[in-house]
């Protein structure tokens, strides 16, 4: 146990947090849960009330299927220093992490990854982009 698959902040490259499990070593499942995305307001990593369906839809689904697993990825707009959208990214999946645990999903089935401003959906350089690129992204990881 280490910092194997950690980026340090001040390079570039996703931030990922250590896990007993790899999402490389998974079939991943990007649309299974992308209706349930959680977008964030501007410079916070606050869970807002009204995203709680998508964290309960998502609770759902890996409470059908207790061999499935979760990669959260925490996305930021394009404003901010790489360095800054990193940890904002981070925050953000960690976020999630802990809002799933309070509904009852076990954290050790979860990894989180943060890609700062490196994954935009939107591309646009306006406040509705900027919206829908403040966001965590849900991965179901099916075993192999």
């Amino acid at each position: 146990q280490g910092n194997e698959g950690v980026t340090p902040m001040n390079q570039p490259g996703p931030i990922a947090t250590s896990a007993d499990w790899d999402p490389a070593n998974t079939i991943q499942d990007r649309s299974a849960l992308a209706a349930y995305t959680v977008h964030f307001k501007f410079d916070s990593a606050v869970v807002q009330d009204s995203e709680q369906a998508n964290i309960t839809s998502v609770a759902a689904a890996l409470t059908a299927d207790p061999s499935v697993k979760l990669l959260i990825e925490g996305n930021c707009d394009e404003r901010g220093t790489e360095e800054y959208n990193r940890a904002l990214g981070e925050r953000r999946a960690l976020a999630l992490r802990e809002a799933l645990a309070k509904v009852g999903i076990d954290p050790a089935r979860i990894r989180t990854i943060s890609y700062g401003k490196d994954k935009p959906v939107d591309t646009d350089h306006d406040e509705a982009a900027f919206a829908k690129n403040r966001r965590g992204d849900f991965v179901l990881c099916h075993p192999k």
